[in-house]
């Protein structure tokens, strides 16, 4: 009861009754679900203000409990960045645990650009060099200005919001960690999303910064491809996207890695800077 009494002194943050998030979603229906993460729904949301926000309703079965609740409220009611999602409030209520967010009106990666031929979003390359640019400075930020220093620990596609504009905001902080600038590394138990492990972290359970540069390298060579890091549906051979590039580094050939539906959306668009993306990737 004690760690649930802390929630309350969390600045800046509003408390919201689970009655309140009952009534923006209209009791939390099927239609107004737009998303589903590790740890649990998220609905779209209309507030009494008329404000439009993303509901996070974490599940019982949730593999995030109070502590990852409390972390991810108390790091991002601490920081403001464009590039990082905005947090309005909270709920704890009983046993619910529910998140309110920005609405952010083009979703995620992993539902658009890796979700398959249903999204009407024609992604250019210069909206993906954007999307790079963005989450590369918003991981800037949490690495280099907030102090103590915030590791992410699970950069994905699925935790890759955009809005209007396709301006990147990073999401979903209930893994994060704080960095004191004095330590080399954080010993812990090893949490992320396999696919963007970093191999020395998943083996030693060492924390750096560099398990967050890592899946961040995969994250941009999926926004490069448009394919996710896997996919068992495809051949073997090509089912772990990083093996295949490499075998297409090696082979000098990494201009077939590019995602082809880009020709058709921009035929000015700059193949090699594309490359180069990719190779940066596999040089670090």
């Amino acid at each position: 009861m004690g760690e649930a009494t802390e929630l309350l002194d969390v600045e800046n943050m509003r408390l919201y009754t689970y009655k309140d998030l009952q009534i923006a979603t209209g009791d939390f229906k099927p239609e107004n679900k737009i998303g589903q993460g590790g740890f649990g729904s998220v609905y779209k949301g209309l507030l009494k203000d008329g404000k439009i926000v993303a509901i996070n309703v974490l599940s019982a079965e949730s593999r995030q409990g109070l502590r990852e609740f409390l972390t991810e409220i108390t790091i991002i009611s601490d920081i403001q960045h464009e590039n990082l999602v905005k947090l309005h409030g909270y709920c704890v209520e009983k046993d619910h645990r529910i998140l309110v967010y920005g609405y952010l009106k083009n979703s995620s990666l992993d539902q658009t650009l890796l979700g398959g031929n249903h999204c009407s979003i024609k992604f250019t390359w210069e909206i993906r060099r954007k999307i790079c640019i963005g989450v590369a400075k918003g991981l800037t930020y949490l690495h280099e200005e907030v102090q103590p220093h915030v590791i992410h620990r699970d950069i994905k596609a699925s935790n890759i919001l955009l809005n209007e504009d396709f301006t990147p905001k990073i999401s979903d902080f209930g893994l994060a960690k704080l960095f004191p600038s004095h330590l080399t590394h954080i010993s812990t138990c090893i949490a992320g999303t396999l696919g963007y492990l970093a191999p020395e972290y998943a083996i030693r359970g060492q924390l750096t910064r560099k398990a967050d540069i890592y899946s961040f390298g995969i994250l941009l060579l999926e926004i490069v491809s448009g394919k996710p890091n896997q996919n068992k549906q495809l051949p073997v051979e090509e089912q772990y996207l990083l093996e295949r590039v490499w075998e297409l580094y090696r082979e000098g050939e990494l201009k077939r890695l590019v995602d082809t539906s880009m020709e058709d959306d921009d035929e000015d668009y700059d193949k090699d800077e594309a490359c180069r993306v990719n190779l940066r990737v596999n040089k670090v």
